[in-house]
């Protein structure tokens, strides 16, 4: 394993930032992802987090067109050492099948070891809970990956808190592997679960937070400001919600303190997350190179003790 980066528990990212793999194959064609890809490694951004079943809701997609993706670009650019490879398990593909029963693990990690022509998966996560499957039979499994050196640590991902803590007292008490991560809807809008909910099982089970819709589905660039904003945008149904008067008050002091920064309010936006010491890692999709650029320069951007005020203050639900 000496080709791998260093991966664990204390030091989960290398780089600050993980790539949301989700648009790989859907918004980004083969060609693009290659490109933003290969740029991802030259911003020296190591982290990719994607799922098996990504993207089935695309007509014509049954799942594992990102995976697929990433595959052909390990085999062909030969940067699978360069990356920490993060995917998921547990969510519907496109035949409807999904779930956390062992067989159905154990079937699906052969499957994307293959689409993502590897044969280790650095984050292996659980990407919904499975209420009629024991969490011994799921937490069982994962261990027997990790035996086999098929995966090396694994994650929750949209699972509550409380089923966080059992799943892990079940590994604990079996000598199993146990989650080390989750990974929870977090944003300068979304605050109150993960702050509440979220955090307590974080600090006392010292687990790494991989934050998800960083940018609040596009909301906190500051594109939609009003509802003929989102018109004709596949972001509509999602964005729709954040469209009032706390919205737009976070809204009014990103695009203050970013103009005093002089960088973008995406850049700000996930750069609020990256100063937080409770947040290992904010997940930030990219689709263009200035998209891109908004990621690296919030990894470089310090914020002072008034601006995270400013925007907590802002934010306070």
């Amino acid at each position: 394993m000496s080709d791998k980066i260093k991966f664990g528990k204390s030091d989960l990212m290398v780089a600050r930032v993980s790539f949301g793999g989700n648009v790989l194959g859907w918004t980004l064609d083969e060609k693009e992802s290659f490109r933003m890809l290969d740029a991802l490694v030259d911003n020296d951004l190591n982290f990719i987090d994607t799922a098996n079943n990504y993207s089935y809701w695309v007509p014509g997609h049954q799942g594992g067109e990102s995976e697929a993706i990433i595959g052909k670009w390990f085999k062909e650019s030969g940067k699978r050492n360069k990356i920490i490879l993060a995917t998921k398990v547990g969510g519907q593909m496109g035949d409807g099948s999904k779930g956390l029963k062992a067989d159905y693990i154990r079937h699906s990690v052969e499957a994307s070891l293959k689409r993502l022509q590897t044969d280790y998966i650095d984050l292996y996560q659980s990407h919904y809970d499975d209420m009629e499957t024991d969490q011994s039979e799921t937490m069982g499994i994962y261990n027997q990956l990790i035996q086999e050196g098929k995966v090396r640590f694994i994650g929750a991902s949209n699972l509550e808190p409380q089923r966080i803590t059992t799943a892990n007292e079940i590994a604990r008490q079996n000598h199993w592997a146990s989650y080390i991560s989750v990974q929870p809807l977090y944003n300068l809008y979304d605050r109150a679960k993960f702050e509440n909910e979220y955090l307590p099982i974080v600090q006392e089970g010292d687990l790494a937070v991989m934050s998800y819709f960083a940018l609040a589905s596009g909301f906190l660039s500051g594109k939609y400001r009003t509802a003929a904003d989102l018109e004709g945008s596949k972001r509509k149904d999602m964005v729709k919600g954040y469209l009032n008067e706390r919205g737009l008050r976070i809204l009014d002091a990103l695009e203050k303190i970013a103009r005093e920064h002089q960088v973008s309010m995406a850049t700000l936006a996930t750069a609020w997350q990256i100063n937080k010491p409770e947040i290992t890692t904010p997940i930030v999709s990219a689709t263009n190179s200035t998209q891109l650029q908004d990621i690296v320069k919030a990894m470089e951007l310090k914020l002072t003790s008034e601006d995270k005020d400013a925007l907590n203050h802002a934010s306070r639900y």
